[in-house]
């Protein structure tokens, strides 16, 4: 039998969880220690903990790390993570919705710091967007994640997946699928299977661009009608001639009738860095 991380018997007996929130929980202490290897974060590291169900990976991550704040948007939880985080001294209890929170001003204490989360499912574009487009200093993001989501942060040119979360996760972060977790790893069990993704911060993006507005304009412009070659998707999205579009391509060496979704960073960027065209 499993053990729950400190619930009180009480506490246990009256939680139920809720669909809504997409709630999984791990109660593995073994896990919740691999992850945190897996996440890399060390002694003098700063954790915001997006998700913090039941406090297991909370307390795994207070006994590695100089502070976390644990993020948690179900208030029927916080009487059981209190008992539960009560000798986490290092550790911040904030109720709220990620999505909603000034996370720069809630986080601004910690300095530059990581993230660490186990979201549900429903979440996982959403924050993404929201973690891949902000202004602050995080070092790395690691997320549990549903293994499908898992697979389109890795996405290559041509793989199944590829698109604008591949292409924004690839040209701030390094993601990779550290670890596989099946479902039964989860209380209750969802329908599908997780993975782990890590992603540390790059140094410097692959590619150099003058304009990053524009790079990921290219690129969502690539990925707008899946069907359709870049060449008509640089038309309807930049409103250029064909010709232009026709020319556009050739000057930065793109083939006739290639797609978007076998484009690569490195072709966004030289389409981002040969605009506009003149006409």
């Amino acid at each position: 039998m499993k053990r729950q991380y400190g619930k009180p018997r009480r506490a246990k007996e009256e939680f139920h969880h809720k669909r809504s929130l997409g709630q999984n929980f791990l109660t593995d202490d073994q896990l919740f220690e691999q992850l945190v290897d897996l996440s890399g974060v060390g002694q003098d590291d700063a954790v915001l903990e997006i998700g913090a169900g039941a406090g297991g990976m909370t307390k795994a991550l207070s006994a590695r790390c100089r502070q976390v704040i644990a993020i948690e948007v179900d208030e029927t939880l916080l009487p059981i993570l209190r008992v539960s985080l009560e000798k986490c001294k290092n550790v911040q209890l904030v109720h709220g919705d990620v999505l909603r929170l000034n996370l720069p001003e809630l986080t601004e204490p910690l300095g530059p710091f990581h993230i660490v989360a186990n979201i549900p499912y429903y979440l996982t574009t959403d924050l993404m967007n929201l973690l891949l487009t902000s202004a602050m200093p995080i070092q790395s993001i690691n997320l549990m994640v549903q293994k499908e989501a898992a697979q389109r942060m890795v996405a290559r040119p041509g793989e199944e997946g590829y698109g604008m979360l591949a292409v924004r996760a690839q040209y701030f972060y390094e993601p990779v699928i550290a670890l596989d977790v099946p479902a039964c790893m989860f209380t209750p069990p969802p329908k599908v299977d997780s993975a782990f993704v890590v992603m540390p911060r790059r140094k410097a993006p692959p590619v150099q661009v003058r304009d990053e507005a524009l790079f990921f304009r290219v690129a969502a412009a690539a990925f707008a009608m899946r069907r359709k070659t870049m060449e008509n998707n640089l038309v309807a999205s930049f409103r250029v001639s064909r010709e232009q579009a026709k020319a556009w391509l050739a000057q930065c060496g793109i083939p006739d009738g290639a797609r978007g979704e076998t484009l690569s960073l490195k072709d966004f960027a030289a389409l981002s860095e040969t605009y506009p065209i003149q006409n």
